[in-house]
């Protein structure tokens, strides 16, 4: 393993390396789509931090007098069966997703890390019992686990972010236990156990920290899937339930019944979950890109 000198890479590369403005410039240049993913998700956020300001209907209000109305000045998006304001519940929506998403996320990575990093630094049989496990768990698929465990927890949101995470952590786990057991016969490691430092502080402050590249790369990556994960268990019946409002549960509503005749019912729904998952896997592979040597020309 070799530590990789970012600033230096990025002069002999022609960036100006003198300011952090500078670094990034250069890098959204180098990495354009990935710069294209970083907008998408960084207005994904906007609009789910400011959706109370940005929609003009409640989006749990019923209308009959306008149920099925289509996209125009006064409902942007049109409304559902019930009259209610598609813009305002796919806005809404957004924040139901990405708190999924990034609840789940965060949660299955930090499960992964501990069990990746006792796994691969204790070795023997913490290293043998905790490896079985993730191949039991590894050995379903994310969405099959994720179906099961909801229909034992029940539809809610902490269910379903728990429901989602559980899953994510053999992943995290593997990854982590390969970086960790080739961190632990680095000379570094040696001199930290010669002046008499504990296993854990070793563990903690000096093995942990040089892991963390490869966990953001790969939780950016796990992102989307949470967010598809979410939609899926909500179109099943599964996951968020009413009257939240979630992508998911959006289109199993409108799917069957109203297709033909209420597209954008349809439509502005997948939109939104096409969008988030190709943002975040854009910006994933541009973070794999800049932060793993091994992509490096």
């Amino acid at each position: 393993m070799a530590t990789i000198n970012f600033d230096a890479e990025l002069r002999r590369a022609g960036a100006n390396a003198t300011s952090g403005w500078g670094r990034f410039t250069f890098l959204a240049q180098r990495h354009v789509l990935g710069t294209v993913g970083l907008i998408i998700m960084l207005l994904f956020v906007l609009t789910a931090v400011f959706a109370d300001l940005i929609c003009r209907y409640d989006p749990l209000s019923v209308d009959s007098a306008h149920r099925l109305a289509a996209p125009s000045t006064l409902h942007w998006f049109g409304t559902d069966s019930f009259g209610r304001d598609v813009w305002s519940r796919i806005i809404h929506g957004a924040r139901i997703s990405l708190a999924v998403g990034i609840g789940s996320t965060a949660l299955g990575a930090s499960l992964g890390v501990i069990v990746g990093l006792a796994s691969g630094y204790l070795s023997g049989w913490v290293d043998l019992v905790f490896q079985r496990v993730t191949d039991i768990l590894q050995s379903l698929p994310l969405l099959v686990l994720a179906l099961v465990m909801t229909a034992a927890l029940g539809p809610s949101l902490p269910n379903v972010i728990l429901a989602i995470a559980i899953p994510l952590i053999p992943t995290v786990a593997r990854v982590i236990r390969a970086n960790t057991l080739a961190l632990r016969e680095q000379p570094f490691v040696e001199a930290a156990k010669s002046i008499g430092m504990s296993e854990m502080r070793i563990a903690l402050r000096h093995v942990l920290p040089n892991t963390i590249a490869p966990l953001i790369v790969l939780a950016t990556a796990q992102l989307g899937s949470t967010i598809l994960t979410e939609a899926s268990l909500s179109f099943l019946g599964l996951g968020i339930p009413e009257p939240y409002p979630s992508w998911g549960r959006m289109l199993s509503e409108s799917a069957a019944e109203y297709v033909r005749v209420a597209p954008w019912l349809v439509i502005f729904p997948g939109i939104a979950i096409s969008l988030a998952v190709f943002g975040t896997n854009l910006f994933g592979d541009a973070l794999r890109d800049i932060l793993d040597p091994r992509q490096r020309g």
